[in-house]
């Protein structure tokens, strides 16, 4: 389980005894998160003994382990595993566990397994290196019972080849234990990355999640309720406090003919407490500040993954390894004030009712669990809740999570956006229209949520020409869950249309946070001179609007700014390095660092961050292709052109390195050396329509017209709606005096944008030539 870009690690959990729970951290940094309080389950063992039963036995306290008979469900009998591309024995030996496999170098050795993640519905395994690096292991234990297919040993990557260097491979970065999956899974962790050596010194109190992961440390605690005199702290010591004390409760109301809980009483006073404890590890998100204490708020110390393509279905449906958070913060009961221990026992970490009738605490069985309304029998999978509204995705091969944006099918709408629906994901011999057809017959025509957002979500995504007006409404229409709007702002296009110029003033201004950090990331598309008006949120109270206002003002010299706001950009600029710095391990980090420094004109520093980047990866596509437009841009061509082709032979099939290394000989002038890695580009990446154009105009400079009127007509029969190449190709067409072809052409490139004035111009210019010439053909 991961909370960064690739989902390679699963975290499970794994039955064993109280002690093996609360092993000693590592020296030397145990003392100190000491010093900040934290006391361990133990301590809170003597006072809280129901819930220290309960949490016992969760997936919480069973999260990791050391190694040992009473923790590893794997069979180490000396069995061997291939699924022919991997091969591994597990064994045995002097008390040890085992692995024979391929290691950093390709070499098969021996390693010894050091701790286990977790117990359903499988078990993983660490490897602890001589740098403090602990490495998830590739093979899983399928603990499931035999019956259901479990009992055995299976390779989570079996389609990868994943030799020895891949960052995928087990003993790469992407599968290291302390920065990608640490955090989440160990009590009071402190990470310990020393960048100057590359090595790690990673201490826990606690190898599992305990108490203190999500109520904070507890030393204060532990002296209030040893104090004689206990005094007034109404949080009684605790740095997180999520009893609610309002007097309030969710309660059906007997006028109400939804059927549907509201809650009744004061201000329910730990919902963003609760669900912001959660957050930080059931959410896809990146951190922005090293080892954060709980109980600070979400977008202070993260950044959350916005609805992106790939991760989430247009219509926010979970696709890829997202967790809980992104979907449920979509949800209506979200915005209801329904938070996770409304569903969900906070110790055991088990439904608080078992199927529907975790359900029925807040929506009325004699509305809802009927046939009138499920349409299935009673009784059957179809009558459960969850299958209609929590559809399931099924990651690392056996494990099946739950949608939880609670959302109502709507198969009319996934079979416009391309997206699965709840319906015909049982019915699977029946088609997406069939679906739709049922629920207007049962339900009637109308919905609640019309026009769908979801069709503004998958419009911005494929550049559809009304995406900006669709998108925007979506943006500016506050009754929409945040993080929907937030991702509606982040796929407004650009340069700025009217509507989208309106969108972007209107949601700065708005009261959720996330909303102005996504406002605040657009300003990254206009000139310095036009982001002026960031500066303003360089005192926000959240934490990642300021960093995101600080990143929009990098081109914007100190004196540009109002003198008022000089000292909050220091403060902010601070805090946005810092917050890259958090993941001084990778290289991306470094690269953000430079592009950030580049832009303040620090050109030293930018030229160091490049190298601390290839200093941990020396074939980074990313770090060699910014490094790349990086010397370019200071005149030293042969140096990017160095860097590029490095990067082609690392990443032949990566297209974004083949048309960089095109672009760069291009600007050199040598068009003519760049049409192969252009033509590579177009072929290896056909769904982006950039490629194609490119090499189209770099054919045409070198009069080779027909080639690239083929190519683009080919990039437009892709992609009818590319506005450049309907533009290249009208243009050539004028310039063969194909008068009116090109005028077919130009009206459906201004048909996109009816504010583009280069299109509009265009298609004037060929209607009047039309009209002085009517021979023309």
């Amino acid at each position: 389980m991961l909370w960064r870009g690739a989902a390679l690690v699963v975290l499970v959990a794994l039955p064993f005894v109280i002690a093996a729970l609360l092993v000693a951290p590592p020296a030397p940094r145990a003392a100190e998160r000491a010093r900040q309080g934290f006391v361990g389950s133990a301590t809170c063992a003597s006072c809280h003994a129901a819930e220290t039963t309960a949490w016992r036995d969760s997936d919480h306290a069973r999260a990791m382990a050391a190694a040992a008979p009473a923790t590893v469900l794997g069979d180490f009998s000396g069995v061997t595993v291939t699924d022919g591309r991997h091969t591994a024995t597990f064994r045995r030996e002097d008390g040890r566990y085992v692995i024979r496999t391929d290691g950093p170098d390709g070499a098969v050795a021996d390693f010894t397994i050091t701790e286990t993640f977790g117990v359903d519905p499988l078990q993983q395994y660490l490897v602890l290196f001589p740098d403090g690096r602990r490495q998830a292991l590739p093979w899983a234990w399928d603990s499931r019972p035999r019956e259901a297919g479990g009992q055995r040993w299976y390779h989570l990557m079996a389609d990868e080849p994943l030799p020895a260097g891949d960052p995928l491979h087990w003993t790469g970065r992407e599968q290291t234990w302390n920065f990608m999956c640490a955090s989440c899974h160990s009590t009071g962790l402190v990470r310990g990355y020393d960048a100057t050596t590359d090595r790690y010194a990673t201490t826990w109190t606690e190898i599992s999640v305990g108490c203190e992961s999500c109520h904070g440390p507890g030393a204060a605690h532990v002296a209030w309720a040893r104090a004689a005199a206990r005094g007034e702290d109404p949080h009684r010591g605790l740095s997180v406090w999520m009893r609610d004390r309002s007097g309030g409760a969710w309660r059906f109301a007997a006028d109400d003919p939804r059927g549907i809980a509201r809650w009744e009483g004061p201000p329910r006073q730990s919902t963003a407490a609760q669900v912001e404890t959660c957050a930080p590890c059931h959410a896809r998100a990146r951190p922005l500040v090293a080892d954060p204490l709980p109980g600070a708020r979400f977008l202070d110390t993260h950044a959350p993954m916005l609805l992106e393509r790939g991760e989430y279905h247009a219509d926010g449906q979970i696709q890829g390894e997202v967790f809980e958070w992104g979907s449920f913060a979509q949800s209506r009961m979200s915005r209801a004030g329904v938070v996770c221990a409304d569903c969900h026992d906070p110790h055991r970490g088990t439904l608080r009712a078992e199927g529907n009738a975790v359900c029925a605490q807040c929506h009325l069985p004699a509305r809802f669990d009927t046939a009138e309304h499920h349409r299935h029998p009673a009784g059957t999978p179809g009558a459960q809740c969850v299958s209609c509204h929590m559809p399931a995705v099924t990651y690392m091969g056996v494990d099946r999570r739950r949608d939880h944006a609670f959302s109502v099918p709507r198969p009319d709408v996934a079979a416009q956006i391309a997206a699965p629906d709840t319906c015909t994901s049982c019915h699977t011999d029946r088609p997406q229209s069939w679906a739709a057809r049922q629920i207007v017959q049962w339900f009637g025509p109308r919905r609640r949520d019309e026009p769908h957002p979801a069709l503004a979500i998958s419009a911005g995504r494929n550049g559809q020409a009304d995406a900006d007006a669709l998108l925007a409404a979506v943006a500016t229409n506050r009754a929409h869950a945040p993080i929907l709007r937030a991702t509606a702002v982040s796929l407004l296009p650009m340069p700025p249309s009217q509507a989208t110029a309106q969108a972007i003033g209107a949601t700065l201004l708005d009261p959720d946070p996330l909303v102005r950090a996504a406002a605040l990331r657009t300003l990254d598309g206009l000139h310095p001179r036009n982001r002026l008006h960031a500066a303003r949120f360089l005192a926000d109270e959240t934490r990642l609007v300021r960093i995101e206002a600080a990143r929009a003002l990098a081109p914007v010299p100190l004196d540009a700014l109002p003198e008022a706001a000089r000292p909050a950009f220091v403060r902010a600029w601070e805090e946005l390095l810092a917050s890259e710095r958090v993941a001084a391990e990778r290289p991306e980090a470094h690269v953000n660092i430079a592009g950030m420094l580049a832009a303040r004109g620090d050109m030293a520093g930018a030229e160091a961050a490049y190298r601390d980047a290839l200093a941990r990866d020396g074939a980074h596509l990313g770090a060699l292709v910014n490094l790349a437009d990086f010397e370019a841009r200071r005149g030293r061509h042969d140096a990017a052109e160095a860097a590029l082709r490095r990067a082609v032979t690392a990443h032949p099939r990566e297209a974004e390195a083949q048309h960089a290394l095109a672009l760069a000989l291009a600007r050199q002038g040598r068009t003519a050396d760049a049409l192969p890695p252009l033509a590579e580009a177009a072929r290896l990446r056909p769904g982006e329509p950039r490629y194609a154009y490119v090499q189209a105009i770099a054919l045409n400079q070198l009069r080779r017209t027909e080639e690239a009127v083929g190519v683009l007509r080919a990039n437009i029969a892709r992609h009818p709606r590319h506005r450049d190449s309907l533009i290249a190709l009208a243009t050539i067409e004028r310039d063969r005096s194909n008068f009116v072809e090109a005028e077919r052409l130009a009206a459906e490139a201004a048909a996109i944008n009816p504010t583009d004035r280069e299109a509009a111009a265009l298609l004037v210019q060929l209607r009047s030539l039309r009209q002085r010439m009517p021979g023309l053909r």
